[in-house]
């Protein structure tokens, strides 16, 4: 038996308790009725002369000295059929918020209408909703909780619609007001809104985080439908998804498999799924945190594909005011798999890196608009390279990482998102203390991802005697700090109009310019590469040149010790030297 019945038997004792304080008690019985558990022991004229449906019950069978009749699926059940019996004996009742649900069934269902007696209970019921309910919000929100247990008759009866059509309109009127009462003149008089002020228009959250979640979304599309704010809707939703989701402890108990559990969690997961088909379209209306606690939730409780993968979507279009504990989103998968859902964050980087666009489109002068939704700003891609490279030093430890995803993740962003590569040296760094069996082939693999012009002074000189690296990479760190060296002191010689070329296009790498706009920060990107690519070929040019030199000089050295040799070797030497400008 469950608890909703339990409740209707106690009601029912209840019922049999005080029905005799209001009954004719002079007038024997001659009829009685069974509701839902409880028996009333009632006279036939009061409830034929008011309800159409006992009327015809009677009428219709074969016994005209019918004595006994239940009334099956009654809505209410016998609390609710108590007060219909009371209003057929005309004893007075107040009808509230409370019941005027109930009676509105309870009259639909016993056909107590105007057709059978003048003033019945419907119409007096009807009048109660429209003139009393549907102008107040909180009234609106109790006659809907009421409703939870009436459905269907309730939706048939239009109560449920026309509470949620009142509750957008009052909200939505309240948010006007409150945006009319935070407008003020500035000091050069010009109208307009205060900021500051305390938003007093959304009143009505607390309230409605009592509905149940079917009722709760019908309301929230009714608001949306109307024009309330976003970030309204948005901070409802945070309110519900905290008191549907904290108050159960199934969520964080999944080893527990009892039946309760099993029910807990199916209600949760309708709840995680329900508030993600609420989120608003508009960016920010929810904070990312939230989204990601709901991206959680949602792996824990396996929710449907459509509703991890739309969070995913939504985390990625605002991932650069993420931080590092957010995107650590704990495996809950087999026991050898990895610590951290590292399949889930390379997602969520690929959405956010689906919004740039490819370097050939970069001519179009669109993709530069500050408003284009398709390509995320310089700056956010500076601040998703770092979380990035945060986020690989965190997960580096692990022995379950696969080189593989490491590197997926790594390789996400595109090259211009990284001007500095100390934190991605930093996080394979790690990688490869933490594997020390790696072979040699994956850990030169490995170490192609960073690009070792672009390490700071303190990490190529930490990665020049990092036994760890590959010898390919310390000759890389090596030949680009001999350059470094070289042009510092070429800097501290040269005049300012003859600096080396090295020294232009090493200082134009580091960090771009907060002031300047996205079109400039692309174009001097593009710039640089094309003066990266015409120097390095400058650079093998000279090398080949200094190679087939040296292989000459071994032959004259053979041949010849004399002094003329020498006097010969040290010109050749001036004059290939690589650093020429």
């Amino acid at each position: 038996m469950d608890k909703h019945q339990q409740q209707q038997l106690s009601l029912a004792k209840c019922s049999r308790q005080k029905y005799s304080e209001w009954i004719f008690r002079d007038v024997p019985s001659d009829i009685t009725i069974e509701v839902s558990g409880g028996t009333f022991a009632l006279h036939k004229f009061p409830l034929v002369s008011r309800s159409g449906r006992i009327r015809k019950l009677v009428a219709e069978h074969r016994d005209p000295d019918i004595s006994r009749m239940e009334l099956l699926n009654l809505p209410g059940g016998a609390e609710a059929f108590e007060l219909a019996a009371k209003f057929c004996y005309g004893i007075n009742f107040e009808i509230t918020s409370s019941n005027v649900a109930q009676l509105c069934c309870v009259a639909e269902y016993l056909e107590m209408t105007e057709d059978f007696s003048k003033d019945n209970l419907g119409s007096r019921a009807e009048e109660y909703l429209e003139s009393i309910v549907c102008k107040n919000l909180e009234m609106c929100v109790e006659v809907l909780q009421q409703c939870e247990n009436l459905i269907p008759l309730a939706d048939e009866l239009r109560i449920v619609s026309r509470c949620i059509d009142a509750i957008a309109s009052k909200a939505c009127a309240e948010q006007i007001a409150s945006s009319f009462s935070r407008l003020e003149y500035s000091s050069s008089g010009r109208l307009h809104m205060n900021k500051q002020a305390k938003r007093e228009g959304d009143w009505w959250i607390e309230d409605l985080s009592v509905l149940r979640v079917d009722l709760y979304q019908r309301v929230m599309t009714a608001m949306k439908c109307r024009g309330v704010r976003p970030e309204s809707i948005g901070a409802s939703l945070v309110n519900y998804a905290q008191k549907e989701l904290t108050k159960k402890s199934s969520l964080w108990n999944p080893s527990s498999q009892t039946k309760v559990d099993l029910i807990s969690t199916e209600h949760e997961r309708l709840v995680v799924e329900t508030i993600v088909n609420l989120l608003p379209v508009e960016k920010l209306a929810v904070p990312i945190t939230f989204l990601f606690g709901l991206l959680r939730s949602a792996v824990m409780l396996d929710c449907t594909i459509s509703c991890r993968l739309d969070l995913e979507r939504r985390i990625g279009s605002q991932l650069d005011v993420a931080t590092l504990d957010d995107l650590l989103i704990p495996s809950f998968r087999h026991a050898g798999d990895t610590l951290f859902d590292v399949d889930t964050v390379h997602r969520i980087l690929v959405n956010f890196s689906q919004q740039d666009d490819s370097e050939d489109d970069m001519e179009d002068a669109s993709v530069f608009e500050s408003d284009s939704p398709h390509s995320p700003s310089q700056t956010a891609l500076f601040k998703v390279a770092k979380l990035v490279d945060n986020y690989l030093a965190e997960i580096a430890p692990d022995a379950n990482l696969k080189l593989s995803k490491l590197m997926v993740i790594a390789e996400t962003l595109p090259a211009h998102a990284r001007t500095v590569h100390d934190g991605l040296y930093r996080a394979i760094d790690i990688y490869l203390k933490a594997h020390q069996g790696l072979p040699d082939s994956d850990r030169k693999k490995l170490c192609k991802l960073i690009d070792f012009q672009k390490l700071s002074q303190e990490a190529g000189a930490h990665a020049a005697q990092n036994e760890r690296l590959p010898l390919q990479a310390i000759v890389q760190v090596l030949y680009f700090e001999q350059i470094r060296l070289r042009n510092a002191l070429c800097c501290s010689y040269a005049d300012d109009d003859h600096k080396p070329m090295h020294n232009s296009w090493r200082i134009s790498s580091g960090a771009l310019s907060a002031a300047m706009s996205p079109r400039d920060n692309y174009a001097s990107l593009r710039r640089e590469n094309r003066e990266l690519k015409l120097e390095l070929a400058r650079l093998r040019m000279r090398l080949n040149d200094l190679e087939k030199e040296h292989v000459c000089m071994k032959r004259d050295m053979q041949k010849s010790h004399s002094r003329k040799f020498m006097s010969s070797f040290s010109k050749k030497i001036g004059k290939l030297s690589i650093f020429r400008a």
